[in-house]
């Protein structure tokens, strides 16, 4: 019985969770970025901020679903992430993975799905914060790498879109290109959610017997100059590398925590 109002209350408070998280987006759209638009004139000055807002909105969202009982989390290796020019890559089981990591990162910078730039409860953020759109096409690797270089902590998931429930990976080469032709080394992380749930082919609605635990954990860097070297200089050949290289990294670090 309890079992059965605890699992019935988990699925209300997702779902207060996310209207909050809908609404919340309009109002940043309407109020808080219209303002931002008055009374900041710098163009970069008004992207920081924006993304400082966004930050913090959603350290207040993991932090209510957390309130709601909705799931609980761990973070191993934080002192690792938020270096200057980041290029922070990470797997993709859940709904909520960019949610996390933004809330971690003051000024993230990420990839995002040009439909989120046309969907009303986010394309606020979204144009508000300058996040790449990866409709881009050829600009993309640029405007990525560009960022890098600028500063920012770019949050890529190599996979493109969440983890099928069959736990098979599929990476993109799309992130080692970025590495490799930005020479910008890799900051690896590995999240993993138990028992899971918002994922790939999941309904939201769909929660787990008892509540998710999240453990994010940051690794050391994965340099990307021995792949370049090992290939001769060829970028392209040092991109599959590094992207086989990356698969296997991040299916046995999955893997390995989730026998723990």
């Amino acid at each position: 019985m309890l079992s059965w109002m605890d699992r019935g209350w988990r699925v209300l408070a997702t779902a207060i969770a996310f209207t909050i998280f809908g609404l919340g987006g309009v109002a940043l759209r309407v109020i808080i970025f219209p303002l931002l638009q008055v009374f900041v004139r710098d163009h970069a000055q008004r992207v920081m901020l924006a993304r400082l807002t966004i930050h913090h909105a959603f350290r207040a969202f993991i932090g209510l679903m957390r309130f709601l009982g909705i799931l609980r989390y761990h973070i191993e290796g934080l002192e690792k992430l938020g270096g200057r020019g980041q290029l922070v890559l990470a797997n993709h089981p859940t709904l909520i993975d960019v949610v996390f990591l933004i809330s971690l990162l003051p000024n993230a910078d990420c990839v995002v799905k040009s439909a989120l730039a046309r969907n009303p409860f986010t394309r606020g953020p979204v144009r508000a914060t300058n996040y790449i759109c990866n409709d881009v096409g050829a600009d993309l690797v640029q405007d990525c790498i560009a960022s890098v270089k600028a500063g920012n902590s770019l949050v890529i998931f190599p996979e493109g879109t969440r983890t099928p429930v069959s736990g098979l990976m599929h990476l993109q080469r799309g992130a080692a290109n970025i590495a490799v032709r930005g020479m910008c080394d890799i900051t690896p992380v590995t999240i993993r959610c138990v028992p899971l749930s918002l994922t790939k082919g999941l309904p939201w609605w769909k929660v787990p017997q008892r509540r998710m635990v999240f453990t994010i954990t940051v690794h050391d860097a994965i340099p990307v100059a021995p792949f370049i070297a090992q290939a001769g200089g060829e970028l392209a050949i040092a991109a599959r590398r590094l992207t086989e290289h990356l698969h296997q990294y991040f299916s046995t670090e999955t893997s390995t925590h989730a026998g723990t």
